[in-house]
Parts: C-alpha cells; structure tokens; sequence
C-alpha cells in the first residue's frame, strides 16, 4: 500500500515537471499560446507585419487549398506582401479563438475570422522555442458568407 502510495505521489510529481516546462513565467502554458496567437490576430486586424514577425517562426509555412483543390504554399515574404497595400488600415471583422490544445511544448490553435464576405478558419501549429511561444505552420481554410 505504500509503494502505491509512493508511485502515486512520483508520478504527480513527474507530471507536475513536465508541465511546468510548457508555462511562461509567471503564467500558464495557455496562457502564453493565447498571447503568441493575440498578436497573430492584432496583425490580421491591423495589417500589421511586424506583428506576424514576432507571433511566427520565421521558416514558418502557410497551406491552403487552391480553387483547383491542389494544395497552395506561401512563405512568410510571399505571405506579406499580400498586406503592403494596405498596412496599418484596420480590417472590419470579427476575429477569435475557438479552441486552445497545449501538450507540453506543443499546442494547437484553432482560429476564426468573419470577415463581411468571407470566413477564414485556421489552424495554427506553435512550439516552444527557447522558452517562446511560435507559430511554426498554419493551414487555412476559405468559405464565402
């Protein structure tokens, strides 16, 4: 019963270890993933590539599928020079979290946006990397409204 006990108590403890190595001073793990992905949406709202520029990898890959249904890439510069025009013009829209899934230093983000004739749906892949919270891939889905 005590060897149980004792077993018990070590893996709370390993658990306990482990988890913390996913939170942010002073926060929880989520907590920092919503921060990184508030940015990423500030940017979206914004036009704001400096915001992309510190919520992304910098290697980081954009997928969606094309009208012909093959799959589309962009890089983060290709992805950026979609938002020159119009940087700084805020975009009417609403944009949110829909849900927030954190395994140690990994997380997976989904993302709406309604914007007047299109829906945006994202799903954002993020690494702790030296202790920050990145956006390493998305893949992205378009609906008109």
């Amino acid at each position: 019963m005590r060897l149980r006990a004792l077993l018990l108590g070590l893996s709370f403890a390993a658990a306990g270890a482990a988890s913390s190595l996913a939170q942010a001073p002073g926060g929880s793990a989520e907590a920092a993933v919503r921060a990184t992905v508030d940015t990423y949406l500030d940017g979206l709202k914004h036009n704001d590539v400096a915001s992309f520029r510190k919520a992304f990898w910098p290697e980081a890959k954009l997928f969606f599928l094309k009208k012909d249904k093959s799959l589309g890439e962009l890089t983060q510069a290709d992805w950026y020079k979609g938002f020159e025009k119009s940087a700084g013009k805020e975009e009417e829209g609403e944009l949110r979290i829909v849900s927030v899934d954190v395994t140690g230093p990994g997380a997976s983000v989904k993302v709406e946006e309604l914007y007047p004739g299109s829906k945006y749906t994202d799903y954002l892949s993020l690494l702790q990397i030296q202790g920050e919270w990145k956006i390493v891939n998305k893949v992205y889905v378009v609906e008109k409204r």
